[in-house]
């Protein structure tokens, strides 16, 4: 049972049909506690595009221990009042008594309580506030005809909603001197909400769709005077051309109008229209015209930015730097084919040249010729380098014959430069060849005595 009331309380049973009843209980007294209102304020209430909504949150009666809950109202089609839900990280509520949303665009509505104990005592919830944007991007979209935003009382006005939902609403803020029929639930398929504009008036429109969605939000003012500025309702995209006008109640084109942007004359000869040709930011701002000693309340006219794309300067960068790559990549190919190449050099075929090497020397090279033996591997290092030569094999000999081997070391001798410039100290380098026999066999040229080579600096083998 919820108690909504306070007072006494007692109970009493019964049973059987005619019922049999007890006694009545002992009385008791139940004390209810009616709880606090909270307040929502929101700064700011119109917004630029990427702005920051700060919502506080105020208990009536304030005191220590409260948490704070932060909420998003969404449109019930039921009936003309909000459901909500919990915006992120207030599930559990927040010591502190503000929240910020970043990056708002778009018109929305908000509402908070707070509660404390365990269980939770709540506050009641606060009357849903409203942030407006005046973006014409959002997926659902005020139309005001006419398309200006003062109007004089005795002019008709209809506002209609257009976008992708089946169900739409206008809504207005203040709420007072609103004809209610424009705040119940709509087909949008066309129809249109005329507005009460009998009474002065200013208020700020949108429309509310049953999928939960807000359209951009635009000032109305409806005046009980004798002139009134034309100017556009909507924003007016940078770059645009746009016209300002004055107009008497008596529907008469004004000449001689004069112009005032931020309550400085911008404009005071005989033309009756104030024409901007390419709309920039400096020309937002509030407006009003003068005629004939009658002057115009003032409305506000606002300028959306619009995104650019990229200018080619920005790419320069980007362009140098994959230039730059490429490049770095060429060198390093040309890098390694030239340290491949140079090390290629190390490498060389030994030959035989009977014009330059001694007898014993030919000897062994022709030794190599007359087997046909094939040079394994010639490797270079700091010290020495071991040529292996292995003999062909001989198909006419003897199975049972081995082939001669000879082995040939190469020590190489560090080259030293001294002196002048271009002068080398010429150092040799010496061959060991030394020769043996294999399988028994025994020759005077297979007896181990060595062969040595001077090679002088400078010259290749072979050469």
């Amino acid at each position: 049972m919820t108690v909504s009331q306070g007072g006494l309380y007692w109970c009493r049973g019964g049973r059987g049909n005619p019922v049999d009843y007890t006694e009545y209980s002992d009385s008791i007294r139940i004390n209810t506690i009616d709880a606090p209102e909270s307040v929502l304020t929101v700064s700011p209430s119109w917004l630029s595009p990427g702005d920051s909504v700060t919502l506080s949150c105020e208990v009536e009666h304030p005191s220590a221990g409260w948490r704070f809950y932060w909420y998003k109202t969404v449109p019930k089609p039921s009936d003309k009042s909000y459901s909500y839900e919990l915006l992120p990280g207030s599930t559990n509520g927040t010591e502190q008594d503000s929240y910020i949303i970043h990056g708002s665009t778009h018109t929305a509505g908000y509402m908070c309580r707070a509660g404390r104990g365990d269980p939770v005592f709540y506050t009641h919830y606060s009357k849903p506030e409203f942030v407006w944007s005046g973006d014409v991007h959002s997926a659902v979209t005020l139309k005001v005809s006419p398309d200006r935003v003062q109007h004089f009382t005795s002019d008709s006005v209809s506002l209609s909603c257009e976008g992708n939902s089946t169900e739409w609403r206008v809504r207005r803020f203040p709420e007072e001197h609103y004809w209610s029929y424009c705040s119940n639930w709509r087909s949008m398929t066309g129809s249109t909400c005329n507005i009460d504009s009998s009474q002065q008036s200013n208020a700020v429109y949108w429309c509310e769709s049953g999928s939960g969605e807000f359209s951009d939000a635009v000032n109305i003012t409806i005046q009980n005077a004798d002139i009134i500025l034309v100017s556009p309702v909507h924003p007016v995209t940078e770059g645009d051309s746009v016209t300002l006008g004055c107009k008497l109640k008596t529907g008469e084109l004004l000449s001689n109008v004069f112009f005032y942007q931020n309550y400085k004359l911008i404009q005071n000869d005989t033309r009756g229209e104030l024409n901007i040709s390419a709309v920039s930011k400096s020309d937002e701002g509030f407006y009003k015209c003068k005629y004939s000693g009658k002057e115009s309340v003032q409305s506000w006219m606002s300028v959306k930015a619009v995104s650019r794309p990229e200018s080619s300067s920005s790419l320069i960068p980007l362009i140098v730097g994959l230039v730059c790559g490429i490049i770095l990549i060429i060198l390093l190919l040309l890098l390694y084919r030239y340290r491949r190449s140079k090390d290629s050099h190390f490498i060389r075929p030994i030959q035989s040249d009977s014009t330059n090497q001694d007898p014993a020397v030919n000897h062994m090279v022709n030794l190599n010729e007359t087997q046909d033996n094939v040079y394994s591997s010639l490797l270079h290092g700091d010290a020495s380098v071991y040529e292996s030569i292995r003999g062909s094999e001989d198909t006419e000999n003897d199975a049972g014959e081995s082939q001669d081997i000879t082995y040939s070391l190469i020590e190489l001798k560090n080259i030293a430069k001294r002196g002048k410039r271009h002068e080398t100290v010429e150092s040799s380098v010496y061959a060991d060849v030394k020769i043996g026999s294999a399988a028994g066999k025994s020759t005077p040229a297979a007896t181990d005595e060595a062969v040595y080579s001077e090679v002088k600096p400078g010259t290749s083998l072979g050469q």
